[in-house]
């Protein structure tokens, strides 16, 4: 049986983690492999590799588990590299959402579109290629899966200045289905979706009824018009207006468009993401000391697809997924080929293939260009660490609706994210 070697960074995160290991646990696929896992932090580290452990031995999943804080070592010989590190998440991020809203920016969660996805670029990329330029002297083959936001950004700007091979993975895809299925009325699982377009900007271009192969357009475009109002209106206006659903939730959806807002502007949900990384530290803690059993479902895969991947590469199953951010190259035809784009793909022994689906509807590919003029510039800004560039990125955002605004953010959170802006070319 094939074995391989994962180098998975950000393994002291508790959300992502357990997310990650849910999956390398509930499955048989990669017995043998080695896994390592690293993080900054070495306490937090530590008490994942005890997780990681436990839930080894009661699966029988059978891997052998290291772990280490140098993640330039870890990277000998890697086959696979799973990345899911952020910068100063929660703190930076908050600053992100609300300076742009002090100088008058309305926006939805800033993180991807907007002056919080410029800046989250600013401050990730340089994260990034330190990993990148490691991996094209240690494991120049290995395969990056990237689970961080900005998603697209990230992926754009690996395809255009690495070799490394890339692949973006986002459950974005399932979310816009299940905002479909309900408004049909039917089980998620009946309901078979094909999407093209951007990382959570997606133009489902198909829906169908799994079970009859039917057409289901025609009946949500019926039952949307008598659904609950106040259930994705941004998704559902976008819908009427160019008769496709796009992306996986308003809030998504809301930071690539001059009117995102009109949906809402309350941001990420900070206080419940603490609450809920807390509760799930406690639980940790809890099953490790012994007073509380494994709860059942760490040992069910969390519907994330970076172990499938994996597991189709390694073992050359030709296994077709749903959805993952490539590098374009006109796999979209009417999208600017340096675009970072996400369509369904087939993995296997010889890497990602990316599935064309052909050109999208004109006026989407034309809407959805607008966010890819702004996402090239916000890289290029990166890897430049060009302030001058960050304020044209700001100044061709949809979202940015004042010049005076945007050079007065601009000043605020360029010396907030100062220490981790760096040139990475």
């Amino acid at each position: 049986m094939a074995v391989t070697k994962i180098v998975f960074l950000g393994a002291s995160s508790a959300s992502f983690g357990i997310s990650m290991f849910r999956d390398l646990f509930s499955s048989q696929d990669l017995a043998g492999s080695t896994l390592v896992l690293v993080g900054r932090n070495a306490d937090r580290l530590a008490r994942a590799m005890r997780v990681a452990t436990l839930l080894n031995e009661k699966s029988g999943a059978g891997l052998k588990i290291e772990c280490t804080t140098d993640w330039r070592a870890a990277l000998d010989g890697a086959e696979f590299v799973v990345h899911a590190t952020a910068v100063d998440r929660n703190r930076l991020w908050k600053l992100d959402w609300e300076v742009p809203r002090k100088y008058g920016i309305r926006h939805t969660l800033g993180e991807n579109g907007g002056p919080g996805g410029l800046f989250f670029t600013l401050r990730t990329l340089p994260v990034v290629f330190d990993f990148v330029r490691e991996m094209e002297r240690r494991c120049p083959r290995a395969l990056f899966i990237n689970l961080s936001n900005p998603e697209s950004r990230i992926v754009l700007a690996l395809g255009q200045y690495s070799r490394i091979r890339t692949i973006g993975l986002c459950h974005g895809i399932f979310l816009a289905r299940d905002q479909v299925a309900a408004i049909l009325g039917l089980p998620a699982e009946r309901v078979d979706v094909w999407g093209a377009g951007l990382n959570h900007f997606q133009c489902l271009v198909q829906i169908r009824d799994r079970e009859t192969g039917a057409d289901l357009y025609p009946a949500l475009r019926e039952k949307e018009k008598d659904f609950e109002p106040s259930v994705a209106p941004l998704t559902r206006n976008l819908f009427r207006a160019f008769g496709y659903w796009l992306g996986c939730g308003d809030g998504h959806v809301g930071e690539y468009l001059s009117f995102g807002w009109e949906a809402g502007e309350g941001g990420y949900d900070f206080e419940w993401d603490e609450s809920s990384r807390a509760k799930t530290e406690r639980t940790i803690d809890d099953v490790l000391s012994g007073t509380t059993e494994i709860p059942s479902w760490w040992l069910t895969p969390s519907g994330e697809r970076a172990v499938t991947v994996i597991a189709a590469v390694l073992h050359h199953r030709k296994q077709l997924i749903e959805s993952g951010v490539v590098y374009n190259q006109r796999v979209i035809p009417n999208l600017p080929a340096a675009a970072a784009v996400e369509v369904p793909v087939l993995a296997d022994r010889a890497g990602i293939h990316p599935v064309s689906l052909g050109p999208l509807p004109d006026p989407i590919a034309k809407l959805m260009t607008v966010q890819i003029n702004v996402q090239q510039l916000a890289v290029e800004a990166a890897v430049q660490a060009s302030k001058e560039l960050a304020l044209q990125a700001l100044l061709i955002d949809p979202v940015v609706n004042s010049a005076v605004a945007a050079r007065s953010l601009l000043d605020e959170l360029w010396e907030i994210n100062r220490p981790y802006i760096r040139k990475c070319v």
